[in-house]
């Protein structure tokens, strides 16, 4: 479910970063799956040290990746017979870098809304992921049952992300504060007190209290007083350059393999490994 991008700022990116150095369809040319994500957003993906835990070199870095858009990368590789490289990068620049070709991917817990299929195609989704609230277990809204009992909270979230764009303005009289530009940065945020909750995913959500054992995780979904999000919101899938059906045909034949079971599995195991939950 994760965060929308301005197309007018993704168009703008485009030009600017990847203007200089085209990397037309590794793919095709040498057996190799490039695939962008953050390296920054656990339990989806992060950047350790060492190799422990399977994880896998990061381009141009002594350092490496894991998380589950890393497992999920490794499985597709191991399916497409492909060598994988996995590319990090900030967050706006993912979809510019699919659009320019300088990646063959992005597996990075992207939401697949109508405003990125206007920029890149999507294979069909690899997780799906409900929106909750994360806050301190001594906060004065640790029992709140719906957004309603949220109202005045001091909150924020991730930059560009339907959690911050569409969710936080649902709480009544919130106090909005601006979007941090990480998920790790909005954890710091709560964990320093400085809010009195944030907005995010389940999976991040979850990893969070096992990273930071006095955050409590508010779950409203089957409640009448949820966040209201389109379906769109919480599919997560894999970008692909327009019009690459045949790279995407094959994704999608790799994810028919696995079950919901095979999805929550590696989450569960994306969770356990995390750098702070050791």
């Amino acid at each position: 479910m994760r965060r929308f991008i301005a197309i007018a700022l993704v168009a703008l990116a485009a030009f600017s970063v990847f203007a200089g150095g085209n990397k037309e369809s590794s793919s095709a040319s040498d057996n190799i799956l490039s695939v962008a994500m953050e390296c920054g957003y656990a339990p989806y993906n992060w950047t350790q040290p060492t190799d422990a835990n399977g994880a896998v070199p990061i381009a141009d870095s002594n350092d490496f990746a894991n998380g589950y858009d890393v497992m999920m990368a490794k499985y597709i590789a191991e399916e497409l017979g492909m060598d994988l490289e996995i590319v990090k990068l900030d967050w706006d620049s993912l979809v510019p870098a699919v659009q320019s070709g300088t990646v063959d991917c992005v597996i990075a817990g992207q939401s697949i809304t109508s405003a990125r299929l206007q920029m890149v195609d999507f294979s069909d989704p690899y997780y799906y992921a409900s929106i909750v609230c994360l806050v301190k277990n001594d906060s004065p809204y640790v029992n709140a049952k719906g957004v309603a009992d949220l109202a005045g909270a001091t909150c924020t979230s991730q930059m560009n992300t339907v959690w911050y764009d569409v969710c936080l303005p649902q709480i009544p009289d919130a106090n909005i504060l601006p979007a941090q530009d990480s998920a790790p940065a909005m954890l710091v945020a709560l964990n320093a007190d400085r809010v009195d909750l944030i907005c995010t995913d389940m999976p991040t959500a979850t990893a969070a209290t096992v990273a930071y054992p006095d955050m409590v995780l508010l779950d409203f979904s089957g409640s009448d007083d949820d966040f209201q999000v389109s379906q769109e919101e919480i599919n997560i899938g894999i970008s692909i350059r327009k019009g690459n059906t045949e790279l995407k045909d094959k994704i999608n034949a790799a994810l028919s393999k696995l079950t919901v079971d095979d999805y929550n599995a590696m989450m569960n195991e994306a969770i356990s490994v995390q750098p702070l939950a050791q």
